[in-house]
Protein backbone atom coordinates (compact mmCIF):
# COMPACT_ATOMS: atom_id res chain seq x y z
CA UNK A 1 0.00 0.00 0.00
CA UNK A 2 0.85 3.73 -0.04
CA UNK A 3 0.02 5.31 2.95
CA UNK A 4 2.52 8.04 3.13
CA UNK A 5 4.27 10.38 1.10
CA UNK A 6 6.68 13.80 0.30
CA UNK A 7 4.81 16.45 -1.21
CA UNK A 8 7.58 19.54 -1.54
CA UNK A 9 7.59 20.66 -4.92
CA UNK A 10 6.13 23.85 -4.95
CA UNK A 11 2.83 24.14 -7.67
CA UNK A 12 4.75 26.20 -10.48
CA UNK A 13 7.45 23.06 -11.00
CA UNK A 14 5.03 20.84 -10.79
CA UNK A 15 2.70 22.70 -12.99
CA UNK A 16 5.73 22.87 -15.47
CA UNK A 17 6.32 19.25 -15.14
CA UNK A 18 3.26 18.09 -15.42
CA UNK A 19 2.00 20.16 -18.71
CA UNK A 20 -0.25 22.19 -16.91
CA UNK A 21 -0.47 25.83 -18.38
CA UNK A 22 -0.22 27.51 -14.90
CA UNK A 23 -1.86 27.00 -11.47
CA UNK A 24 -4.18 28.89 -10.18
CA UNK A 25 -2.46 31.54 -7.94
CA UNK A 26 -4.29 30.42 -4.74
CA UNK A 27 -3.28 26.63 -4.79
CA UNK A 28 -0.59 26.64 -2.30
CA UNK A 29 -0.55 23.74 0.19
CA UNK A 30 2.97 24.10 2.77
CA UNK A 31 5.64 21.37 1.72
CA UNK A 32 4.75 18.12 3.19
CA UNK A 33 7.33 15.93 4.45
CA UNK A 34 4.45 13.09 5.62
CA UNK A 35 1.37 13.54 3.48
CA UNK A 36 -1.24 11.16 5.28
CA UNK A 37 -4.60 9.90 4.77
CA UNK A 38 -7.25 12.75 4.81
CA UNK A 39 -4.89 15.46 4.14
CA UNK A 40 -5.26 18.07 1.30
CA UNK A 41 -2.90 16.91 -1.43
CA UNK A 42 -2.20 18.10 -5.23
CA UNK A 43 -3.59 16.26 -8.08
CA UNK A 44 -3.09 16.32 -11.88
CA UNK A 45 -6.71 16.52 -13.99
CA UNK A 46 -8.00 16.99 -17.49
CA UNK A 47 -10.85 18.34 -17.71
CA UNK A 48 -12.81 20.07 -20.87
CA UNK A 49 -9.70 19.71 -22.85
CA UNK A 50 -7.38 21.45 -20.27
CA UNK A 51 -4.59 20.11 -18.20
CA UNK A 52 -4.95 21.52 -14.27
CA UNK A 53 -3.02 21.58 -11.17
CA UNK A 54 -6.01 21.01 -8.32
CA UNK A 55 -5.89 20.26 -4.60
CA UNK A 56 -7.66 17.28 -3.62
CA UNK A 57 -8.92 14.99 -0.50
CA UNK A 58 -6.95 12.09 -0.29
CA UNK A 59 -9.29 9.04 0.29
CA UNK A 60 -11.87 8.47 -2.42
CA UNK A 61 -15.66 9.07 -1.40
CA UNK A 62 -17.84 7.61 -4.33
CA UNK A 63 -20.26 9.45 -5.65
CA UNK A 64 -23.12 7.44 -4.17
CA UNK A 65 -21.37 7.54 -0.53
CA UNK A 66 -23.82 8.17 1.95
CA UNK A 67 -21.04 9.18 4.04
CA UNK A 68 -17.73 10.91 3.64
CA UNK A 69 -15.63 8.99 6.54
CA UNK A 70 -16.01 5.87 3.73
CA UNK A 71 -13.27 7.66 2.00
CA UNK A 72 -10.59 7.36 5.42
CA UNK A 73 -10.29 3.36 3.89
CA UNK A 74 -10.49 4.15 0.25
CA UNK A 75 -6.40 5.84 -0.28
CA UNK A 76 -5.37 3.36 -2.22
CA UNK A 77 -7.18 1.03 -4.74
CA UNK A 78 -5.33 -2.16 -6.00
CA UNK A 79 -4.62 -2.47 -9.76
CA UNK A 80 -5.92 -5.83 -9.76
CA UNK A 81 -9.39 -5.34 -8.61
CA UNK A 82 -9.82 -1.92 -9.56
CA UNK A 83 -11.74 -2.30 -12.95
CA UNK A 84 -14.44 -4.38 -10.67
CA UNK A 85 -14.84 -2.80 -7.01
CA UNK A 86 -18.02 -0.82 -6.94
CA UNK A 87 -16.17 2.07 -5.20
CA UNK A 88 -13.48 2.51 -8.09
CA UNK A 89 -14.76 1.10 -11.54
CA UNK A 90 -17.13 4.81 -12.43
CA UNK A 91 -14.01 6.44 -11.62
CA UNK A 92 -11.44 4.43 -13.71
CA UNK A 93 -13.11 4.89 -17.05
CA UNK A 94 -14.17 8.79 -16.68
CA UNK A 95 -12.05 10.41 -13.53
CA UNK A 96 -8.50 9.27 -13.49
CA UNK A 97 -5.97 11.69 -12.49
CA UNK A 98 -1.50 11.72 -11.52
CA UNK A 99 -0.62 12.50 -8.04
CA UNK A 100 2.99 14.43 -7.72
CA UNK A 101 4.98 12.65 -5.28
CA UNK A 102 8.86 13.52 -4.07
CA UNK A 103 9.00 10.16 -2.58
CA UNK A 104 7.18 8.09 0.10
CA UNK A 105 7.60 5.99 3.05
CA UNK A 106 7.71 2.03 3.21
CA UNK A 107 8.49 -0.06 6.67
CA UNK A 108 10.42 -3.29 6.17
CA UNK A 109 10.21 -5.67 8.54
CA UNK A 110 13.08 -6.63 11.10
CA UNK A 111 13.59 -9.98 11.03
CA UNK A 112 13.39 -11.10 14.78
CA UNK A 113 12.24 -7.58 16.08
CA UNK A 114 8.81 -6.26 16.77
CA UNK A 115 10.05 -3.10 14.92
CA UNK A 116 9.94 -1.84 11.44
CA UNK A 117 12.28 0.13 9.86
CA UNK A 118 10.73 3.33 8.03
CA UNK A 119 12.51 3.68 4.38
CA UNK A 120 12.46 7.00 2.19
CA UNK A 121 12.01 6.10 -1.86
CA UNK A 122 12.71 7.64 -4.04
CA UNK A 123 13.81 8.58 -7.82
CA UNK A 124 17.27 8.40 -8.51
CA UNK A 125 17.50 11.29 -11.01
CA UNK A 126 15.55 13.79 -8.27
CA UNK A 127 12.37 14.03 -10.41
CA UNK A 128 8.78 13.69 -9.11
CA UNK A 129 7.16 9.99 -9.23
CA UNK A 130 3.69 10.36 -11.52
CA UNK A 131 1.10 8.21 -8.85
CA UNK A 132 -1.76 7.03 -10.96
CA UNK A 133 -4.80 7.63 -9.15
CA UNK A 134 -8.09 8.37 -9.15
CA UNK A 135 -11.04 11.11 -8.71
CA UNK A 136 -14.15 11.82 -7.50
CA UNK A 137 -16.76 14.43 -6.78
CA UNK A 138 -18.76 13.70 -4.06
CA UNK A 139 -22.34 16.40 -3.29
CA UNK A 140 -23.90 16.22 0.30
CA UNK A 141 -27.16 16.69 -1.49
CA UNK A 142 -29.18 15.71 2.36
CA UNK A 143 -27.68 18.24 3.86
CA UNK A 144 -27.15 21.27 1.48
CA UNK A 145 -25.84 25.15 2.48
CA UNK A 146 -27.69 27.91 2.15
CA UNK A 147 -29.47 25.85 -0.98
CA UNK A 148 -26.01 24.54 -2.59
CA UNK A 149 -24.96 21.20 -1.67
CA UNK A 150 -21.42 20.81 -0.31
CA UNK A 151 -19.12 19.11 -2.47
CA UNK A 152 -16.23 17.45 -2.13
CA UNK A 153 -13.03 16.61 -4.82
CA UNK A 154 -11.35 13.68 -3.38
CA UNK A 155 -8.79 10.94 -4.65
CA UNK A 156 -6.82 7.41 -4.31
CA UNK A 157 -3.63 5.90 -5.49
CA UNK A 158 -3.47 2.98 -7.56
CA UNK A 159 -0.92 0.35 -5.60
CA UNK A 160 0.25 -2.77 -7.82
CA UNK A 161 2.78 -5.62 -6.95
CA UNK A 162 6.45 -4.16 -6.06
CA UNK A 163 9.37 -4.48 -8.53
CA UNK A 164 12.36 -6.29 -7.61
CA UNK A 165 14.33 -3.18 -5.98
CA UNK A 166 10.81 -3.02 -3.31
CA UNK A 167 10.12 -6.10 -3.03
CA UNK A 168 12.46 -7.02 -0.26
CA UNK A 169 10.55 -4.12 1.70
CA UNK A 170 7.33 -4.12 0.86
CA UNK A 171 5.11 -6.39 -1.50
CA UNK A 172 3.34 -3.23 -3.18
CA UNK A 173 3.78 -0.05 -4.20
CA UNK A 174 2.31 2.92 -6.10
CA UNK A 175 1.84 2.54 -9.94
CA UNK A 176 4.08 5.08 -11.39
CA UNK A 177 3.70 6.36 -14.64
CA UNK A 178 5.97 6.89 -17.29
CA UNK A 179 5.46 10.70 -18.97
CA UNK A 180 5.00 8.36 -22.43
CA UNK A 181 1.54 7.12 -20.69
CA UNK A 182 0.36 10.76 -19.23
CA UNK A 183 -1.39 11.57 -22.03
CA UNK A 184 -3.70 8.27 -22.15
CA UNK A 185 -4.11 8.16 -18.63
CA UNK A 186 -5.22 11.37 -18.41
CA UNK A 187 -7.66 11.39 -21.52
CA UNK A 188 -10.95 11.29 -19.96
CA UNK A 189 -12.55 10.54 -23.42
CA UNK A 190 -10.96 7.41 -23.39
CA UNK A 191 -13.09 4.67 -21.49
CA UNK A 192 -12.02 1.66 -21.81
CA UNK A 193 -10.62 0.09 -19.05
CA UNK A 194 -8.80 -2.28 -20.86
CA UNK A 195 -6.71 0.23 -22.28
CA UNK A 196 -6.08 2.09 -18.81
CA UNK A 197 -5.29 -0.71 -17.10
CA UNK A 198 -2.69 -1.95 -19.31
CA UNK A 199 -0.57 1.09 -17.88
CA UNK A 200 -0.41 -0.60 -14.13
CA UNK A 201 2.59 -2.33 -14.21
CA UNK A 202 5.75 -2.15 -11.47
CA UNK A 203 8.35 0.95 -12.04
CA UNK A 204 11.46 -0.58 -13.29
CA UNK A 205 13.58 -1.27 -10.60
CA UNK A 206 15.85 1.43 -11.66
CA UNK A 207 13.95 4.00 -11.42
CA UNK A 208 14.06 3.31 -7.29
CA UNK A 209 16.42 4.54 -4.73
CA UNK A 210 15.60 3.68 -0.99
CA UNK A 211 17.56 4.77 2.40
CA UNK A 212 16.37 4.27 6.14
CA UNK A 213 15.23 7.19 7.69
CA UNK A 214 14.22 7.89 11.38
CA UNK A 215 11.55 6.34 13.36
CA UNK A 216 10.07 10.40 13.39
CA UNK A 217 8.29 9.19 10.29
CA UNK A 218 5.79 6.92 12.13
CA UNK A 219 3.68 9.72 13.58
CA UNK A 220 1.81 11.84 11.28
CA UNK A 221 2.09 14.68 13.87
CA UNK A 222 5.78 15.03 12.56
CA UNK A 223 6.99 16.94 9.97
CA UNK A 224 9.89 18.64 8.39
CA UNK A 225 12.79 17.93 5.65
CA UNK A 226 14.30 16.08 8.32
CA UNK A 227 12.66 13.18 7.89
CA UNK A 228 13.70 11.78 4.55
CA UNK A 229 17.18 12.07 5.91
CA UNK A 230 19.34 8.78 5.80
CA UNK A 231 19.28 7.75 9.59
CA UNK A 232 21.34 4.56 10.88
CA UNK A 233 18.99 1.17 10.52
CA UNK A 234 17.11 0.18 13.52
CA UNK A 235 19.42 -2.18 16.03
CA UNK A 236 17.39 -4.88 15.87
CA UNK A 237 18.44 -6.09 19.19
CA UNK A 238 17.79 -2.95 21.24
CA UNK A 239 15.07 -2.87 23.70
Amino acid sequence: MCGRYVSASPPDELAKYFGVVAPPPDLTLAPNHNVAPTQTVYAVRERDGARSLDALHWGLVPFWAKDPRIGNRMINARAETVATKNAFRAALTRRRCIIPADGFYEWRRLEGSKHKQPMFISRPDGEPFAFAGLWEQWSDKDNPDEGEPFELHSCTIITCEANEALAKVHDRMPVVLAPGAWDLWLDPAISDAEAVTSLLVPAPPGLIRMHPVSTEVNSARNNGAHLIEPAEPLDIFST
